[in-house]
């Protein structure tokens, strides 16, 4: 398994900032970023790193108080007002279960505006939490504004770090001190030979069910009630002499009404699950068929490099013909399809039907992920890739591999030798990624290609 990440998350007013700093602190714009308050609903996970320390950030909806909420809605006319008062109680919710999950917790308040009674507000409810605090005023570019952030000294949460999330001015002074805080989780005290496998997917596809086919008892609660599992449940068993931990998680909300174009996120007992697994089975609904959550989570499965199991639930209610499977199989592969490798299988958790082939499945991607192949073979598959397709130019210089090997396993990753990395266009290193498969397909898991100089002073993903 792999190592546990703490958790920093962002908490605050909407619009105070806390999606540019969650942007600044992930290195890329991955939080969406506009002056409407609440626009960041679910929240949204991303990795951060600090003077060597690995760490999750969260970026939560934004803490609104009462009288606020009441007095935007009160506006006439105001569609974002009457938007607030539709989601503002599954806002605060989703921070506050972020705020329970963390390791740490960033207060970020608006140095612009000024101390809020609604900060005062929060600083209340923040102080409950008992978690290492730290509170950031953004938007403090000025030297006026940065001498001007002292009267936050008032919600007696401790000393006040003048920062600009945009320019990044004061962040290190910040992050100094909060990785101090951070706890150090270790993978597990003995060595776990165990293969995890975790099971993920959107609220109510069947997880528990099929955790509890796979056990043959009433291992986890099962209800028709989205979001029953609020914990990962860690389940070992034998299968076949081969010892596996099975992994049920909380459920990905369902897609809300929320402005377009605002994606939305799994919840972070699953991302943790998720980081902890060698495989994960991806429950999808037979009835509903893959839906933008769902891909969602296995997009996030493929950022985290981990083997995929496709498991279609709820077969046993699809009305059957004779090719009903193959072309619910394309249609999966169409909607999926950076996940064109990984195995697709049938089943009904709450019948039993075909609950048998998934292991075997799991286990065989799993056995993928391991494998190595040598050098010599890898060598001669990759030459005969390279002379049989025009290889990628830019002004008149071919792209030239000299030579390729397997540097590592779970995953599968191969280190190129090129004249110049610059030169491998995306569809190339995908042609070369196909071919890598016709010869050995890694079922279910992906493969990294790395392309870089004999001198390795270049590198390209």
């Amino acid at each position: 398994m792999s190592k546990r990440k703490p958790v920093v998350a962002l908490v605050g007013r909407p619009n105070v900032g806390k999606s540019t700093l969650f942007n600044r602190l992930v290195g890329r714009r991955t939080a969406i970023v506009e002056d409407l308050p609440g626009t960041t609903r679910d929240r949204i996970y991303g990795d951060s790193d600090w003077n060597g320390v690995g760490f999750i950030v969260i970026d939560t909806g934004g803490l609104e108080a009462p009288g606020e909420l009441r007095a935007r809605v009160g506006k006439s006319g105001d569609a974002l007002a009457t938007d607030s008062a539709l989601f503002v109680n599954e806002m605060q919710n989703q921070a506050r279960l972020a705020m329970e999950e963390a390791d740490a917790i960033i207060f970020v308040v608006d140095g612009k505006e000024g101390l809020t009674a609604a900060d005062m507000d929060i600083a209340q409810v923040l102080r409950l939490a008992k978690k290492p605090l730290f509170l950031a005023v953004n938007k403090a570019e000025s030297k006026q504004r940065q001498l001007d952030a002292v009267e936050f000294w008032n919600l007696g949460l401790g000393e006040p770090f003048a920062i600009s999330a945009y320019h990044g001015d004061g962040t290190g002074d910040l992050l100094d001190e909060v990785v101090k805080v951070l706890p150090d989780y270790p993978v597990d005290e003995e060595e776990d030979e165990s293969v995890a496998i975790a099971l993920v997917g959107r609220p109510n596809v069947g997880k528990s069910s099929l955790l509890n086919a796979l056990m043959g008892e009433e291992r986890s609660i099962v209800s028709d009630v989205p979001g029953t599992t609020r914990d990962p449940i860690d389940t070992r068993i034998v299968y076949n002499r081969q010892p596996i931990t099975l992994i049920d998680t909380a459920g990905v909300r369902r897609r809300g009404r929320v402005e377009p174009g605002i994606e939305k996120y799994s919840v972070l007992r699953s991302m943790r699950s998720i980081d902890r697994a060698d495989v994960a089975l991806l429950l999808i609904d037979a009835v509903d068929g893959v839906t933008e959550q769902d891909a969602h989570v296995a997009g996030y499965v493929l950022d985290r490099m981990k083997g995929v199991v496709v498991v279609v639930n709820k077969w046993d209610a699809i009305e059957k013909e004779t090719n009903t499977m193959i072309e619910f199989t394309r249609q999966v592969r169409a909607d999926l399809k950076f996940l064109d490798y990984v195995p697709v299988v049938y089943i009904s958790a709450l019948t039993g039907q075909r609950v048998g082939t998934v292991l075997p499945a799991a286990l065989e991607v799993d056995a993928a992920r391991k494998h190595r192949l040598g050098t010599s073979e890898l060598n001669q598959l990759i030459r005969s890739a390279y002379e049989n397709v025009q290889v990628p130019t830019k002004n008149g210089r071919p792209l030239r591999i000299y030579y390729a090997t397997q540097a590592e396993t779970e995953p599968p990753t191969f280190i190129l030798f090129v004249n110049d990395p610059e030169l491998v266009h995306f569809s190339y290193q995908r042609y070369l990624e196909n071919r890598i498969r016709e010869y050995y397909p890694f079922t279910g898991t992906p493969i990294r290609l790395v392309f870089r100089t004999r001198g390795g002073d270049q590198e390209k993903n």
